[in-house]
């Protein structure tokens, strides 16, 4: 049964009064005479949105400032005109006038491209925006599927839709979207203030605010109710009963959509909405909405627009993932329609589209196909029979890729969450890398879904290599006295020992670990005080892989004439050589990719004691270093561990 929202009706009402008035978009020529600048971007960027463009090396351009205040002045003052918005990555303010004297003036202005009406708000029959209508069933007795005795959170009716990714693996081992925040784009957040699906988010202040793009009256609460069935499959903890993707995210509520009519203006809207989103520094943007048709079909896009940025969502959405977001967005319900395909803007290459699949796996007929050309959707989560939380404080149930777009969406926030030094774009790969067909991709299922076990060790394998090259296996002091440290990475899901062995095969000392693959392990082996001095090998073995560090009991230059102390490292890094010839060396700490860190370079006779400190320890990150030790005669290499 179809359920046409209550609010439309409210929404119809509340446009009446100013459905005579046309919108008109402006477009501008330029930035030109901007009081702001890029260099003090703090004016008109947060703290947080500064620092996710440093993080990831994206420059501050002019796509960046707002637009020029005195185009906007003199748009305003041009007769009976109304600034509604700005949009700074398009640069075109939104205007609202029936004045065709301001209209001819503001066309005469220079520094104007066009001014081009985007159609009248009319009254319309609210059963035609098919998009905004759901099939929502009540949930009448909660499901006991949730593994409640090892899992994090007791699921309860929400568990299929979050383990069809595996996503219980990220939210226990404690990523649940803590310190990723998220913007969602829609068309009303109706009675998300008094819903218990969201006590958690209200008593722990996750709602860091909310816009209204659409009536300019900054709240959401008694608006159309999509958004929040939308922000229940990423938020709620409802312990038992449903509990969302990312349930410890942050999140700004942003209405840019009104329900109730369809023209060019919803697009414009968006973009301002990924703006703010921008603007206040979100990792995050969730949109289950879509575009390609309009009440005045004039103003329908084409499948030409495909794959070309030409629509103005689709631009927008390009931006915001271009300054470093996440933009994800539904595919679109349109499979058995006559358009067939996706709609704007998830058409966009850095888009990540969502398709819809029921809780087996099977594609749903009503999501949008991939128009030729590109994998479109990118992946599918479920979006039939999807748990969501119910107007009626209960949980229920509704289809569409509105619903399986923030089902994963907050699955990549976990995900984002354990790799924050990874881009945007990095960490979509890996999602895509992690589902089912990646390697057979279609129009339907794109690259399939996501499995965010998979996803975590694809990503962790990378952060491994970055921190340690190829090495895996590290162990310190070398010389050694009275204790051996072990670091590790995990080779398998299983068991694996680490034992010391002496020159004779004897085993002096051994440790056993339950390991997981890329997961990183330390042991201390103590109490080796009363071992004779000699050689000794520290012997790590699974039931695929053995191998092995040799390590000396003894003085500083028993066996060797190089040492590295202390070995891992700390905020000190000593070296100390006793030369095995003449003449002019060269100590360099270089890092696993070979770039030199620092040098000393000085004369030395045979046997000669030199002790060098590198100043540059304390300031390294973590990881795996090299000493290289270089004379006209030989060259010798030391590998370090920076803890």
């Amino acid at each position: 049964m179809k359920i046409f929202l209550p609010v439309l009706i409210i929404g119809i009402f509340s446009i009446k009064a100013q459905a005579q008035y046309p919108k008109h978009i402006i477009q501008l020529r330029d930035k030109g005479n901007n009081t702001f600048s890029i260099n003090n971007p703090s004016a008109y960027l947060s703290a947080r949105a500064i620092s996710r463009r440093t993080r990831f090396n994206i420059p501050i351009d002019s796509v960046d400032l707002p637009v020029t205040s005195r185009y906007i002045d003199s748009i305003r003052l041009s007769g009976n005109v109304t600034i509604l918005s700005t949009s700074r990555w398009l640069n075109q303010v939104l205007i609202q006038t029936t004045d065709q004297n301001a209209l001819n003036k503001i066309r005469s202005f220079s520094f104007v491209r066009s001014a081009t009406g985007i159609g009248f708000r009319t009254i319309i029959d609210s059963t035609k925006r098919e998009r905004f209508v759901e099939e929502i069933q009540q949930i009448n007795a909660p499901s006991q599927t949730s593994r409640t005795a090892v899992d994090h959170f007791s699921y309860g009716n929400s568990y299929n839709q979050v383990h069809i990714h595996e996503g219980e693996f990220l939210h226990n081992r404690g990523y649940r979207g803590e310190n990723i925040q998220i913007s969602v784009l829609d068309a009303g957040f109706l009675n998300y203030r008094s819903i218990s699906a969201f006590d958690s988010l209200r008593l722990n202040a996750q709602v860091l605010g909310e816009r209204d793009f659409v009536a300019f009256d900054n709240s959401v609460n008694e608006d159309d109710s999509h958004g929040m069935y939308c922000l229940s499959i990423l938020s709620a903890n409802w312990p038992g009963r449903m509990v969302g993707t990312a349930p410890k995210a942050n999140y700004w509520l942003l209405r840019t959509e009104n329900a109730a009519s369809e023209y060019p203006i919803e697009e414009h809207n968006w973009v301002v909405g990924a703006e703010f989103a921008d603007s206040t520094g979100s990792d995050m943007i969730s949109s289950s909405l879509g575009y390609y048709d309009f009440d005045d079909p004039s103003f329908n896009h084409t499948y030409a627009d495909f794959y070309k940025n030409a629509t103005p969502v689709t631009r927008g959405a390009t931006i915001a993932a271009r300054k470093g977001i996440i933009v994800m967005n539904s595919a679109g319900n349109e499979g058995n329609s006559a358009w067939k395909y996706i709609g704007f803007p998830a058409d966009a290459d850095s888009v990540c589209a969502v398709g819809a699949v029921n809780s087996a796996g099977v594609i749903a007929g009503f999501s949008s196909y991939g128009y030729p050309g590109k994998v479109k959707p990118n992946i599918v989560s479920v979006g039939v029979g999807t748990v969501i939380a119910g107007l009626n404080n209960q949980p229920s149930s509704g289809n569409g890729t509105s619903f399986s777009n923030p089902n994963v969406a907050g699955l990549i926030a976990c995900l984002w969450q354990a790799f924050p030094a990874f881009n945007n774009m990095k960490i979509l790969d890996a999602v895509y890398k992690s589902s089912d067909r990646y390697t057979g991709p279609n129009d339907r299922y794109g690259f399939g879904i996501p499995n965010f076990k998979t996803a975590y060790r694809l990503l962790k394998a990378d952060q491994n290599k970055a921190l340690y090259g190829n090495e895996w296996f590290f162990a310190s002091p070398n010389p050694f006295t009275t204790q051996i440290e072990v670091k590790f990475i995990g080779r398998i899901d299983g068991t694996a020992k680490v034992d010391v062995v002496n020159s004779a095969g004897t085993v002096v000392a051994t440790q056993t670990f339950t390991t997981e693959l890329q997961e990183i392990y330390t042991h201390t082996f103590t109490g080796l005080a009363s071992l004779q001095a000699g050689p000794y090998t520290v012997v790590y073995t699974d039931n695929r892989t053995t191998t092995s560090v040799a390590l000396q009991k003894g003085s500083m230059f028993d066996n060797d004439w190089l040492r590295a102390v202390p070995n891992p490292f700390r905020n000190l890094l000593v070296v100390n050589l006793k030369s095995p010839e003449a003449g002019k060396i060269q100590l360099r700490l270089v890092d696993v990719l070979g770039r030199t860190i620092e040098t000393h370079q000085f004369n030395t006779t045979v046997n000669e004691i030199k002790t060098i400190q590198f100043a540059t320890a304390a300031k390294l990150g973590k990881g795996a270093y090299l000493l290289q030790y270089i004379s006209p005669s030989q060259k010798r290499v030391t590998k370090l561990l920076r803890l």
